[in-house]
């Protein structure tokens, strides 16, 4: 049977005509597949209104802010346990462990598009290493903010000689409706608070400098090494909050010269803070160093070394906060409401119920949550990564 020309003609164009109506429509549903996969996964890892972007200044404010806080103020008394040149070597290994191991965050997160370090220990080591990471968190935030409660407590019966319950209550509802409001609010309330408290820092050890003897340091004990390194371990931990830094920045070069940021300042401010007050008090720096302002400056005194913790702890309290209420968002799927009431009303109950030993909990949170999540998970997780690679 003989072919026919017009009919082969006829069937090539219907062919390429049907073949490009194919492609069209492969690259339309491709399209659209991207569009609702942004979507959904925009929905999945965001966590604050990170459409609302924040500059590097609000960044290193809000890491600096979560980083100063109760910590350095145990800092003093700590490095007290081990002499002034051990406690400068502890502090300055602590600080370049803890870099270290938040650029690994950094870069992870960043890799995964801004994953918190639940999700991104869940992608790398399975379900089982994406619980230990939440919980080593959950429990680092739930001690710390419990702590900052006890702490704050204190702090307000001292300046406004109210009832020390009462005054973390007002506490725990300004501070938590903060975090409710998101990374926008925190971020400008922390820019103005954090470098006022470092302002701070540096204005108490220009006070006592007068005051400071280089005896009162020069002496070692080993007894208080791992007590040092955990209160400096604690000092600087800011790793829960770089995913949301990096997010409300949006660009990897910049999010990481503000990490950098964050761990060099506050180290040396810590180095000079702690060194005043081991070199004027000694073996009897106080277990919240700047109480003991009152000893030299009486009324004064008392005013300053209150302020400042009331400064201190509440950038840290915003900080730790906002990172878990971001962490459970993410990894629990849960809606801002259930995530805050998850993150702010425990620690308020614990605290209500009669665990107010501010110390302890700090000690305790710093020898667990915060070495597990801050220190040996991320390093797992990259050692893991570059074996599977």
């Amino acid at each position: 049977m003989a072919a026919n020309p017009e009919t082969d003609k006829i069937s090539a164009s219907q062919k390429r005509k049907l073949l490009k109506r194919r492609r069209l429509k492969r690259e339309r549903t491709l399209l659209q597949l991207m569009r609702t996969h942004t979507k959904t996964f925009t929905l999945k890892i965001s966590t604050i209104k990170v459409e609302k972007t924040i500059t590097p200044k609000e960044g290193l404010a809000i890491l600096i802010g979560t980083q100063v806080g109760a910590g350095v103020l145990g800092l003093p008394y700590a490095a007290s346990k081990v002499g002034l040149i051990p406690a400068l070597g502890i502090l300055t290994g602590a600080m370049l462990l803890m870099l270290f191991t938040a650029l690994i965050v950094l870069k992870l997160s960043v890799e995964m598009r801004g994953a918190q370090m639940s999700t991104i220990a869940q992608k790398t080591l399975g379900r089982i290493g994406g619980w230990i990471m939440y919980l080593s968190i959950v429990l680092m935030s739930f001690g710390a903010l419990l702590a900052y409660l006890a702490g704050m407590g204190s702090v307000f019966a001292s300046l406004f000689g109210i009832n020390e319950t009462f005054g973390a209550v007002i506490f725990w509802i300004l501070a938590s409706l903060v975090i409710y409001m998101g990374l926008a609010a925190s971020g400008k309330t922390e820019l103005i608070m954090s470098y006022l408290m470092l302002m701070l820092f540096i204005g108490i050890a220009i006070m006592l400098l007068p005051h400071a003897k280089l005896d009162n340091g020069l002496y070692i004990e080993a007894g208080g090494f791992f007590s040092m390194a955990g209160v400096a371990i604690f000092s600087l931990g800011c790793h829960t909050v770089i995913p949301d830094v990096y997010k409300g920045i949006g660009d990897y070069d910049k999010a990481k010269k503000v990490v950098i940021a964050a761990f060099l300042t506050p180290a040396l401010t810590y180095a000079i803070f702690m060194s005043v007050f081991l070199l004027v008090f000694g073996t009897d720096t106080p277990e919240i160093a700047t109480q003991g302002l009152e000893a030299i400056y009486g009324k004064v005194g008392n005013i300053i070394g209150n302020a400042i913790p009331l400064i201190a702890i509440t950038t840290s309290y915003i900080g730790v906060g906002l990172a878990q209420q971001s962490n459970s968002r993410e990894f629990l799927r849960l809606k801002k409401p259930a995530a805050w009431a998850l993150t702010a009303v425990p620690p308020i109950i614990v605290y209500l119920l009669g665990v107010k030993n501010f110390a302890d909990v700090l000690a305790f949170v710093g020898g667990t949550g915060d070495m597990l999540a801050f220190i040996i998970l991320p390093i797992l997780i990259l050692l893991v990564k570059k074996f599977l690679k």
